[in-house]
């Protein structure tokens, strides 16, 4: 059988608001996500071994091949399906490691669609959703790799019907650590951020289908990132790549992705991220900087 093939793409929280810390440590969270035009790639090539191969310009940030949520999830499903057929994965990592832009995550969610099409399983068996949530809170919604309301742990999906936007995603190069910025926001267990009980007892609105860009930017202007000011504590570089971002021209909405340090901007057009996107890596040639869109 042929290899097969299925794309890892970075996933950007265009907001993310913290409800609470659940008691059992948890924190539940509500978040627009989005989907870029930049992944990783991954291939299954069917074997009777289970292995992983790491190439790529970013394969070296990766750490222990064992470590891999690629390996894991594989492991996982096969606890739950019975002779899965498995097989080597070669993972061609270009996204940048613990990002804030789920690309281990991603790549879970890439190694389940691969083993899903090798041993003829639907995408919504539970026992898909079943390992991807228990691989990691952002691998549910990189499944389908589509927009998305994301609510609690990373189990409550809403399909969002987004319009094309043009962006640029940038990291600084330095890797934050999610837990080591939730530990930054600082909640006990057991208890919610001011507000978050008008989250919990009326859910949020967001653009209808078909509704234009300039909507959904008002949209989710009115939103935020909690995470943004614990992760610029721990990495302040996060507030100059914000800095630079807000001084390109057009920009329409700045903001810290995920746990960080990968930040994003959302521009009037094509052109305009682009151009954004070339200044910015002229002018900070160590950072890893994609101008493209998100959907």
């Amino acid at each position: 059988m042929p290899a097969l093939v299925e794309e890892g793409r970075a996933k950007v929280n265009l907001t993310l608001r913290v409800v609470g810390r659940r008691v059992d440590g948890f924190h539940d969270l509500e978040s627009v996500v989005a989907f870029a035009d930049c992944a990783d790639r991954l291939t299954l090539e069917p074997d009777e071994a289970l292995g992983l191969t790491m190439e790529g310009p970013l394969a070296d940030a990766c750490g222990d091949t064992s470590d891999n949520l690629v390996l894991k999830a594989a492991r996982l499903l096969g606890e739950r399906v019975a002779d899965l057929r498995v097989g080597h994965f070669t993972l061609e990592k270009v996204l940048p490691v613990a990002a804030g832009v789920g690309g281990g995550s991603a790549d879970a969610a890439a190694a389940l669609r691969l083993l899903a099409r090798l041993n003829e399983l639907a995408l919504d068996d539970s026992r898909i959703m079943e390992v991807a949530l228990k691989t990691g809170a952002d691998v549910p919604v990189c499944v389908a790799s589509r927009a998305a309301d994301m609510t609690g742990v990373g189990e409550g999906l809403l399909p969002l019907d987004l319009p094309k936007l043009p962006c640029v995603l940038v990291n600084p190069r330095r890797p934050v650590a999610t837990r080591d910025v939730f530990n930054a926001l600082g909640l006990r267990n057991g208890e919610l951020l001011i507000g978050a009980t008008d989250v919990m007892m009326q859910g949020p609105s967001w653009p209808e289908s078909g509704c234009a860009i300039d909507e959904w930017i008002a949209a989710l202007g009115r939103g935020s990132n909690d995470l943004e000011a614990p992760a610029a504590r721990i990495e302040p570089v996060i507030s100059d790549v914000l800095s630079a971002l807000r001084a390109a021209g057009n920009v329409r909405l700045v903001r810290m992705s995920g746990s960080g340090a990968t930040c994003f901007a959302i521009f009037a057009d094509d052109a305009a991220a682009r151009s954004a996107g070339e200044a910015l890596r002229a002018a900070h040639p160590g950072w890893w900087v994609h101008a493209g869109t998100l959907s």
